[in-house]
């Protein structure tokens, strides 16, 4: 089974691009979801945050305080650290346990928003970057968030930037266009991805 890292910028629209191969059928495995299923109530992983980080942020109902953490930790290197310390070995394991049981199709979707700054691409065999101006970026992030740029600005400089994503990129998908014309873009690389997956090129 072919494996398709898609990666991007924070705000650049991944879920959109991912939401389309997963109506065409492509079986969608998204590191992101499964963060946030790591972090609820009970798991092992919330109260490791809580040991490590602090109480403070985890709310009365007992559920992350993500605004309040994703504030500290993207003010704090070292705190960041200790957050990715706690959950990216156990979101690589569980995403490989998802892929072993997705079975029947030519190709899978991984959705992995720090597959360049974690050097990732032993996961995947090819990388989709969905691709925006970073001043783009910035904006859709404080709509969406309700964040300052200030803040906004932070947390991209906390990431790889543009430039390095588009280096490790094997396909772009540039999504600073009409949103119309999306589906009919996911629809070419879907094809392609299907001719390559079956040995077609």
């Amino acid at each position: 089974m072919l494996k398709i890292g898609l990666t991007g910028g924070i705000a650049s629209g991944k879920t959109t691009v991912s939401d389309h191969f997963s109506r065409l059928g492509v079986p969608v495995v998204d590191t992101d979801l499964i963060s946030r299923e790591l972090v609820q109530p009970g798991q092992p992983a919330l109260g490791q945050i809580a040991d490590r980080l602090g109480e403070e942020f985890i709310l009365p109902d007992g559920h992350l305080d993500r605004p309040a953490l994703r504030r500290h930790v993207f003010s704090r290197p070292e705190a960041r650290r200790i957050l990715e310390d706690i959950l990216h070995p156990a979101i690589r394991r569980e995403t490989e346990r998802r892929l072993k049981e997705i079975t029947g199709t030519p190709y899978a979707m991984v959705v992995i928003p720090l597959l360049v700054e974690k050097r990732l691409q032993d996961m995947v065999d090819r990388i989709l970057v969905v691709d925006i101006p970073e001043e783009l970026q910035i904006r859709r992030l404080c709509q969406r968030d309700g964040i300052s740029s200030t803040e906004a600005e932070r947390i991209l400089q906390a990431q790889a930037n543009r430039q390095q994503r588009l280096k490790a990129a094997d396909d772009i998908i540039d999504n600073t266009g009409d949103p119309a014309s999306l589906p009919a873009r996911v629809h070419t690389l879907h094809d392609y991805y299907l001719s390559l997956a079956t040995g077609g090129n």
